[in-house]
């Protein structure tokens, strides 16, 4: 490998507001690692904190070094159906910039749904 030599990984962010899941691929979109709040704290109301998530971001780094990755393509999903994403998500961000990881593009990938399944019971509810 050539000293100026540019490895570039795609970090697939999935935050919710009960969990953190960081995803690293190649740009093929071959996982090469995956890290979630549950495997950094067991307190299941720590899982989605910004704090928890700087930690994700360090496991990512670690993995990043291996793989001598430094520059990043970061997609950010959302749980379907909610407006926004979890708290975790923009804090992996900030911390891979402060490590000197180079952000290519950020984008946001939440799915929206468009009608979908009628909802239950009908028009006026569910009657006991």
């Amino acid at each position: 490998m050539a000293k100026n030599e540019e490895n570039i990984g795609i970090l697939n962010i999935y935050a919710s507001f009960n969990n953190t899941i960081a995803t690293l691929t190649d740009l093929a979109g071959e996982t090469i690692g995956r890290v979630s709040g549950g495997q950094i704290t067991k307190h299941d109301r720590m899982k989605a904190n910004p704090t928890i998530a700087m930690f994700i971001a360090k496991k990512i780094q670690e993995i990043c070094r291996d793989y001598k990755m430094n520059t990043l393509y970061i997609r950010i999903k959302g749980q379907t159906g909610e407006t926004g994403f979890g708290p975790g998500a923009h804090a992996i961000a900030r911390t891979l910039t402060k490590e000197g990881f180079k952000i290519v593009s950020m984008s946001e990938v939440t799915r929206v749904p468009r009608g979908g399944s009628k909802k239950a019971h009908g028009r006026r509810g569910r009657r006991v």
